[in-house]
């Protein structure tokens, strides 16, 4: 801005601070931040004006009182080359910027956490192909992705710093919008905090057998209560257990027609046991189409990802990734409690057992996909977000009871009142009764 130009910004900040409006602290901490107010030659008194304004927009919250205190301490500052201020203001502002201090060092003294010791905490441990891609480089991807996804405008983080005065309906006035995902703490604590099951190929799910991916087609007959695998065999579809002929049509649609994509990112390296005339690249992803399945009208997407967890202590939830649906996809969610398995079975009689897995349970993080009513084909790029895991309190360790104060009130009817009784007597009769 020019000299002209500031001045009569400046000018529009008072008006909208004398009407109390809610956009003046946003606005006016972009103008305080952004330009040097000595340089454009506005007076000390004049920028001294404007930050106590600014500083008192702020509603009480002690989360925001980083930027409170800096204009607070800059006022203060310019406060002492005023000399027909009035004495009581500085001391009024020292005094404001002491209880400002106090309110956030309480505030983060309440939120502190206190992290317990390693011997603590609910050991969760994953067991997979590529511990470096899944447990390291993919999380790295995941909060990224959802850190973009969500980001704020500069004009929106001002925006969550001010409460101003109360609320007036100003649904197009942008300088005070603030309800925004990526300023939702929970919202986003939610999706960064958690364990991401990302994979390295695309996925495609479609109604139709057109254009698969290079990994081929697994065919699957679901419907709620019943899905069966399928395979192509002579134009027709057949068993894929047994090669018997079924009578479905290819529109049927409860067919759902599965592929994937070969590895397209360098962050996955490892290579398994490749067949003859596999290229390279495609024998990951054919070795989890050779493992889904199907469940009802979702698909299973085996990963094999073992989480081995104390099932006395832990849960594990698994919920779909909310961006899911904007692909045409829907997930379902689950709870993991235990092994879904015999403890005899080779997963835990093993010839050498290990000294970690004792006392632990394990189970598979599978994904279970299905297409949204009106998609007739959804891809999921690589190094998408599918699914997040939470670690949750196990049910047998807790328990749920009523509040030791809470009682039960119970109410005595009034009697029949008498025919012929008078209302002083009936007046009589229930203050006797209270």
């Amino acid at each position: 801005m020019d000299t002209e130009t500031a001045q009569s910004y400046y000018n529009h900040l008072l008006t909208l601070a004398i009407r109390q409006d809610q956009s003046f602290g946003t606005l006016a901490s972009a103008f305080l931040r952004d330009n040097n107010l000595q340089e454009l030659g506005f007076r000390t008194d004049e920028e001294f004006n404007l930050l106590l304004a600014a500083s008192q927009a702020f509603g009480p919250e002690p989360r925001r009182y980083g930027t409170k205190l800096e204009f607070l301490e800059r006022a203060l500052k310019l406060s002492e080359s005023l000399e027909s201020l009035p004495v009581q203001i500085p001391q009024q502002i020292q005094q404001e910027i002491q209880k400002t201090k106090k309110d956030l060092d309480n505030y983060h003294e309440a939120v502190h956490v206190i992290r317990n010791s390693e011997e603590e905490r609910a050991k969760i441990i994953i067991e997979c192909d590529e511990p470096n891609y899944f447990l390291d480089k993919a999380q790295k991807k995941a909060n990224s992705f959802y850190q973009e996804l969500h980001n704020l405008s500069p004009e929106a983080k001002r925006a969550q710093s001010y409460t101003g005065p109360p609320q007036q309906f100003a649904p197009d006035n942008t300088e005070i919008h603030k309800e925004f995902a990526g300023a939702c703490g929970p919202f986003m604590n939610a999706l960064t905090n958690a364990f991401h099951v990302l994979l390295p190929f695309d996925i495609k799910i479609s109604r139709k057998p057109d254009n698969p991916l290079e990994t081929g087609v697994r065919i699957f007959y679901g419907k709620e209560g019943y899905s069966f695998p399928l395979r192509y065999e002579m134009g027709k579809l057949c068993s894929n257990i047994d090669g018997e002929v079924v009578e479905v049509d290819t529109t049927d649609p409860n067919l759902r027609f599965l592929s994937m994509s070969q590895v397209r990112t360098s962050d996955f390296n490892i290579e398994l046991p490749a067949q003859q005339n596999i290229p390279k690249g495609l024998s990951y992803p054919l070795t989890v189409m050779q493992h889904a399945g199907s469940l009802g009208p979702y698909v299973q997407i085996s990963t094999n990802l073992k989480a081995w967890f104390d099932a006395s202590q832990v849960s594990l939830l698994l919920e779909p990734a909310p961006e899911l649906s904007k692909l045409g996809i829907e997930g379902a969610s689950g709870l993991l409690t235990r092994t879904y398995g015999l403890g005899t079975t080779d997963s835990y009689s093993t010839p050498k057992p290990e000294p970690w897995k004792d006392g632990l349970s394990f189970n598979y993080l599978n994904l279970f996909l299905n297409l949204a009513n009106d998609t007739e084909e959804a891809t999921i790029p690589y190094n998408t977000p599918i699914c997040s895991v939470y670690p949750v309190l196990a049910r047998s360790s807790s328990l749920f009871s009523k509040s030791p104060s809470a009682r039960t009130i119970t109410q005595t009817p009034p009697p029949p009142q008498q025919p012929n009784q008078s209302r002083a007597e009936r007046r009589r009769a229930q203050r006797q009764r209270q």
